[in-house]
């Protein structure tokens, strides 16, 4: 028995797609009932029909371009962004939610205890949040998604990314879903500084968490699926909008995600979900998201995925 990929239904007679490896149920067979990546080369008919075979007869030098053909894009498939993603189970999802636990580590652990550089202070400042004092430390802006200002704060992101991350990511695709979460991130920690020193000139603050990528990530599926039923717990049925609006507020007022007067980022939550809102907008078309969501278990059946 095996899970199917697309919607984590059990399968007795599973079938691996020859396009991208991957193990499907019988409704998810079919490459274009899982976002194939394979289904690029329906573009150019040579990489799907073409066998080599009729060509060699007619003409060798045809058959050798055949066999080129498809060592290219043998190679292709096992050095793509999708199979390097096998490697990691749940896909770029699990990469970020490792790569926040490992800064929330520096952050409180190997810098102060290794290096003794406290947290607060200007050089742990200088690596970790988004400031006022130095918005042109580029590195920062990246560093700072990934930061955190406490354990609830990282505790609160990691559950919704982990469990909302996977949906959209297999609606996007990896590289969108990358591309969504670090720009909506850097984007909303770049809108709180700029906010800061616009209407709060001299104000020394700075700004570190997930928060704004994550709440775009929410956004993106409210739009394509507003009534998702999302069971907290198997006994609260939530239509994932009011979620979406619960976890924005709940951020805004419980932070600390601002590392500064008034300790929340409130223009970067607003502009993470803002982005996320437009961007599923424009994904709406075509869309592919599961009925409902199970928080608290493990893959489910009948289309739905189960958390």
């Amino acid at each position: 028995m095996a899970e199917c990929d697309e919607c984590g239904a059990d399968e007795n007679l599973p079938y691996q797609c020859r396009r991208c490896g991957n193990t499907f149920c019988a409704a998810h067979r079919l490459p274009e009932s899982h976002n194939c990546p394979g289904l690029n080369d329906w573009a150019n008919p040579d990489g799907v029909f073409d066998s080599g075979f009729d060509d060699s007869i007619q003409n060798r030098g045809r058959a050798e371009e055949g066999v080129l053909k498809r060592v290219k894009s043998t190679v292709g498939r096992q050095t793509s962004t999708h199979s390097v993603v096998n490697f990691f189970p749940g896909g770029l999802t699990n990469v970020f939610l490792v790569l926040m636990w490992v800064t929330f580590a520096m952050q409180f652990v190997i810098f102060p205890v290794l290096f003794g550089i406290s947290p607060g202070s200007s050089l742990w400042r200088s690596v970790f949040v988004l400031s006022t004092q130095h918005p042109l430390y580029v590195w920062t802006w990246l560093t700072a998604i990934f930061a955190h200002g406490g354990f609830t704060h990282i505790a609160v992101n990691s559950i919704a990314l982990y469990f909302f991350g996977p949906v959209v990511e297999r609606r996007l695709g990896t590289v969108r879903f990358t591309v969504l979460f670090l720009a909506t991130g850097v984007l909303a920690g770049l809108a709180q500084v700029g906010a800061t020193l616009l209407l709060n000139p001299g104000v020394q603050s700075g700004v570190v968490g997930a928060s704004g990528a994550i709440m775009a990530v929410m956004g993106v599926l409210t739009v394509l699926r507003p009534k998702l039923k999302v069971y907290l717990y198997f006994i609260l049925p939530i239509p994932l909008w009011m979620l979406t609006i619960g976890f924005a507020v709940f951020s805004t007022v419980a932070g600390p995600s601002s590392m500064g007067p008034g300790g929340v980022a409130n223009w970067a939550h607003l502009v993470g979900i803002g982005l996320g809102l437009a961007y599923g907008a424009v994904v709406k078309k075509g869309q592919n998201i599961p009925e409902s969501i199970h928080i608290g278990r493990g893959p489910g059946r009948s289309g739905r995925r189960r958390f």
